[in-house]
């Protein structure tokens, strides 16, 4: 069996491979980054300062708000660094390194999602039990499980991943070290440890999905029993930033994965890598403010 240590580093090919495209999406990732790390951190930082935002909801919110500038920190950086430089070599260790913390943060969002869309149940449709359903205890129980999962899922599949034998191209079709395109390049046979991440990917998806749809379902069910007018509108728009959250991040992992290998492109794979590692956490800090009257006083508060 060939060494796998014959390979010491990898070669991200990048966004493209066109020069004058460089300089330009340099400055489009540098300005999406940029918007991502002030919103972000901005919002964590409303949530901390504002009493009023000290809910179970704004919990969940502050948290997804620093999984989002993980993430994107874990893949966003590289990319800049390799337009501005043109060096887009990557070590062995580092691609391992990437591929782990990105894996671990989108996993961790994926169960956040989740976690939200429960608590916006016990919102909905629990009001009177919802103080004591979504206590303390309870919200920091769901983001350390969301967490372990996270870490759990990642350590599986990096481990999958780098315990194959790359001896033949060391050329990476991607701008990051997503498992699938590391994985592609092993020498070795691979079969069972696509089935692996295929298998742990396809869990952690539609469990939390599921988890949402449910929620989600009760949540309309309760809605349409409402008599106000008043309450059906405070209902909704509770859940109106995290349902668009929802969609946009489930709707890119759909278009994503769950079409025809066959239908695949590069192209069209790296575009909806950019959308969904820069453009979703760029977009939900926005989507919280523009959407939340709670979060639009405090902002002015400020």
């Amino acid at each position: 069996m060939e060494n796998r240590t014959e390979v010491t580093e990898f070669i991200l090919l990048g966004l493209s491979s066109a020069p004058e495209l460089q300089v330009p999406l340099f400055i489009v990732i540098t300005a999406i980054y940029t918007l991502t790390v002030v919103g972000n951190l901005g919002m964590i930082l409303l949530i901390l300062l504002d009493p009023r935002l000290h809910t179970p909801m704004y919990f969940f919110l502050g948290n997804l708000s620093l999984v989002d500038f993980c993430y994107s920190s874990a893949v966003t950086p590289t990319v800049m660094a390799g337009l501005l430089t043109g060096n887009k070599v990557i070590s062995y260790s580092g691609c391992a390194a990437q591929a782990f913390f990105f894996g671990a943060f989108a996993t961790v969002e994926n169960y956040l999602l989740a976690s939200m869309a429960y608590d916006r149940y016990a919102a909905v449709c629990k009001p009177l039990h919802y103080t004591t359903t979504m206590t303390t205890s309870m919200c920091a129980r769901l983001t350390t499980g969301c967490t372990f999962g996270g870490i759990l899922a990642a350590s599986v599949i990096t481990s999958d991943t780098f315990s194959l034998s790359f001896c033949t191209s060391n050329v990476v079709h991607h701008f990051f070290c997503e498992v699938p395109a590391v994985m592609a390049l092993t020498c070795s046979d691979g079969h069972v440890n696509e089935l692996i991440l295929v298998y742990m990917a396809s869990f952690n998806i539609f469990f939390a999905f599921l988890v949402i749809l449910v929620s989600y379902l009760l949540i309309f069910i309760t809605i349409l029993k409402m008599r106000s007018a008043a309450s059906y509108k405070k209902a909704l728009s509770t859940c109106a930033s995290h349902l668009t959250t929802v969609s946009i991040f489930y709707g890119t992992i759909i278009f994503m994965y769950l079409q025809p290998s066959s239908s695949h492109s590069m192209d069209t794979d790296k575009i909806a890598s950019v959308f969904y590692t820069m453009v979703i956490p760029m977009l939900n800090p926005m989507v919280y403010s523009l959407r939340n009257k709670e979060v639009k006083s405090a902002f002015k508060g400020r």
